[in-house]
């Protein structure tokens, strides 16, 4: 869970603990809501929310109570507001600038995602120490060898890495990261990561996330089989 200040009321400032899955979801909501706004839609109740997104009406109103009250009571949502109340908790009404360590399949197809910059995040430079690399642009951004990592991070006043270099690598990346000025870690290598407190980590491990869905297949398929 994170702990961040709520603002509910003019006076009142609490320090409330958010899960995690309800930042997920916080997404998940912004991305529906942008895409019904696209269809012409100015109001939307927390039950057509929920049956858009495959949660219940009671979750999007618990989700979005802990930033606040948002809507009318009786009428619903103003969909352009929500949607912008909600980037903003998300930190996504600023441009995040990143780079990507790691030119390889995985760096190459993350720096081809036009999502990231619809959603804020500019990619500002690649790195890499294959030497054939340096040099290629990758849908417009330059490769550059580790050396220069930290002089483009600060030129580029870069604040989140993405790290898609091998496992066996992922640490004296992290390590050279620790050493600038980068405030984020999104790290793609199959591996746990020491970094200082004052970088914030994800992981996000691919195969785990099959296991999870490879579970929930399994067991949907036990049930189903023992009724």
């Amino acid at each position: 869970m994170k702990e961040v200040r709520s603002h509910k009321g003019a006076d009142q400032v609490k320090t409330l603990k958010i899960p995690e899955a309800t930042i997920t979801r916080l997404s998940v909501y912004s991305r529906y809501l942008a895409q019904v706004d696209r269809h012409g839609v100015t109001t939307i109740s927390s039950g057509e929310i929920a049956e858009g997104v495959g949660v219940s009406p009671a979750q999007v109103r618990k989700d979005l109570a802990y930033f606040g009250e948002f809507g009318t009571r009786g009428v619903g949502y103003n969909v352009k507001d929500l949607y912008w109340h909600i980037i903003k908790i998300l930190g996504l009404n600023t441009t995040w600038s990143v780079v990507i360590i790691g030119a390889g399949n995985l760096g190459t197809a993350l720096s081809m995602y036009g999502g990231f910059r619809e959603r804020g995040f500019k990619i500002v430079g690649i790195f890499d120490n294959a030497p054939h690399k340096i040099g290629y642009r990758l849908n417009g951004v330059e490769v550059y060898p580790m050396e220069r990592l930290e002089e483009i991070i600060e030129r580029e006043k870069a604040q989140i890495a993405i790290i898609t270099v091998p496992a066996e690598h992922a640490q004296e990346v992290a390590d050279q990261l620790a050493r600038t000025s980068i405030q984020g870690i999104l790290n793609f290598a199959p591996r746990v990561l020491n970094v200082p407190e004052h970088i914030e980590l994800r992981n996000v491990d691919l195969s785990v996330n099959l296991e999870i869905l490879t579970f929930n297949l399994a067991f949907r398929r036990a049930m189903k089989n023992g009724k």
